[in-house]
């Protein structure tokens, strides 16, 4: 029997503020265990709590920004369990009316077709606090600074039936969550994390199979492997005649497995029931609209403009609106140049090589955009060609210095006196009559022995062009001469 998978995601993405949701506390990361509390997050008794405008904002703009619709009025609900780093004994959350509904991303098949996953809800919460284990002494300790620190949880339909889908569905998500800038969408510290649900039906049944969760996975590399593997997993189980077990597991990146954590608790288990110390939040038109106007340009509206105003292909727009910070870089190298898609490549291929190997990201590059255009406005207007700009740009790397300094302390400027180019050209050809007469005879492979001679003498600087043009001519002039 063949089965299909089908699978949900459930992001937690926690919101820039600076302060909590309920309360005045810093949000700030990496400041020393339990610094970051009051009696408000920690949950003493005879406190209560006063919801965040700022959050709320951030909430609508991820919503707005991902066609949710906005509830007018939505509520907060006390969500029920107890867990060591969940001080209160239950979470603030909402469930019964979430803040936004109905709402879909777009993202690319594998067949270049467009799939639209959509969105059930987007609900705010607050974070939980962190376990620290130390198995060395036997024991974990709690840190409460991450509590009560807004999220909004995003929970997508169960639209996704490959590991490849669940990945491009993230990676859109986490875009348009950087380029709104709600969310720092940092996976290694957490503030970007995901849950998925996997379950496998007959091939052609409409009626869901049994799900199990997949729980704190935060990265995308994660993500696709685990739910690869628990679609092995749970196809290995329904073909040896057995049940899959609803539950709750986790991934182990090292042995590529998952395993299971606990039984998967269903709604009623939380017992939900309105917070009795905040009252329903009512968000009104001229709220919605005041936001709606501060919404940036969105990754697909900035890859369409790409590709119409920089002449660029559908995968040169897509590598380079990837994030809002390296768009931005390429459309200030690209500005002040007329040839866009030149600029377009060495973004792609020399830059982003650079970051690669170096293992940093774009806002931590050493060449900065204004150099990086002055470097390719040099070879744009042919003071330099393409080596000798290679060479100007590892030197920026290592010393950030101005290109046209370089060009002048290491004498890169490029030969481009015709006269002086062709006499070079006729002496090079002279002195190898051998490999002339042989690609006057057909051998066109001997051409690049002569360009390579011509820059070897002139240590990379001639300009390609007008040697490639020279050497054509000068080596179709002598007549075909047979060996005997």
């Amino acid at each position: 029997m063949q089965f299909e998978p089908v699978i949900g995601l459930e992001v937690h993405a926690q919101l820039k503020t600076k302060t909590k949701i309920f309360c005045g506390c810093s949000t700030k990361f990496g400041n020393p265990p339990n610094t970051n509390t009051c009696p408000v997050c920690t949950g003493m008794p005879g406190v209560l709590p006063v919801l965040n405008r700022q959050a709320v904002t951030f909430a609508i703009k991820a919503s707005l920004a991902t066609h949710c619709k906005i509830n007018k009025e939505s509520r907060f609900d006390r969500k029920n369990y107890f867990y060591p780093d969940l001080p209160k004994g239950y979470q603030i959350s909402q469930y019964a009316l979430p803040i936004a509904e109905h709402g879909f991303l777009e993202i690319d098949g594998a067949a270049s077709d467009t799939i639209k996953i959509g969105i059930t809800r987007i609900h705010m919460e607050e974070d939980a606090g962190k376990l620290i284990h130390d198995p060395a002494r036997a024991r974990s300790m709690v840190d409460l600074n991450r509590t009560g620190v807004p999220l909004i949880e995003i929970v997508s339909e169960p639209d996704l039936r490959t590991s490849d889908q669940a990945g491009a569905y993230l990676r859109k998500l986490h875009s348009i969550l950087k380029y709104i800038d709600v969310c720092d969408c940092n996976m290694e510290k957490g503030n970007f994390r995901c849950d998925a649900n996997i379950s496998l039906r007959p091939l052609g049944q409409k009626e869901f199979g049994t799900r199990a969760e997949l729980k704190n996975l935060n990265s995308f590399k994660h993500v696709e492997k685990a739910i690869s593997y628990e679609i092995e997993r749970q196809t290995y189980v329904l073909e040896e005649g057995h049940n899959v077990i609803q539950e709750t597991r986790l991934w182990d990146p090292v042995k590529n497995k998952t395993f299971s954590m606990r039984g998967k608790e269903e709604a009623h288990d939380y017992r939900y029931f309105p917070d009795p110390d905040l009252v329903p939040l009512i968000v009104d038109d001229q709220w919605i609209l005041s936001i709606e106007k501060q919404l940036p340009e969105l990754p697909d509206e900035k890859h369409s403009r790409f590709m119409k105003d920089y002449n660029l292909s559908d995968y040169d727009a897509k590598v380079l609106t990837a994030s809002i910070e390296l768009a931005d870089f390429f459309e200030a190298v690209a500005g002040p140049l007329k040839d866009k898609k030149q600029a377009a490549n060495w973004v792609m291929t020399t830059l982003l090589g650079m970051l690669n190997s170096k293992g940093i990201t774009i806002l931590e590059s050493p060449v900065t955009a204004i150099a990086f255009s002055k470097l390719l406005a040099l070879l744009e207007k042919e003071k330099i060609n393409a080596g000798a700009a290679k060479t100007i740009f590892d030197e920026m790397v290592d010393t950030k210095k101005d290109p046209k300094i370089i060009v002048k302390e290491k004498n890169l400027e490029q030969v481009s006196d015709l006269s002086a180019l062709e006499t070079m050209v006729k002496t090079i050809i002279n002195e190898n009559p051998e490999e002339a007469l042989a690609y006057r005879n057909g051998k066109t492979r001997l051409f690049s022995f002569f360009m390579g001679q011509i820059m070897k003498k002139t240590r990379g600087k001639a300009d390609p062009k007008i040697v490639t043009q020279l050497l054509k001519s000068n080596l179709s002039t002598e007549p075909s001469i047979e060996k005997k």
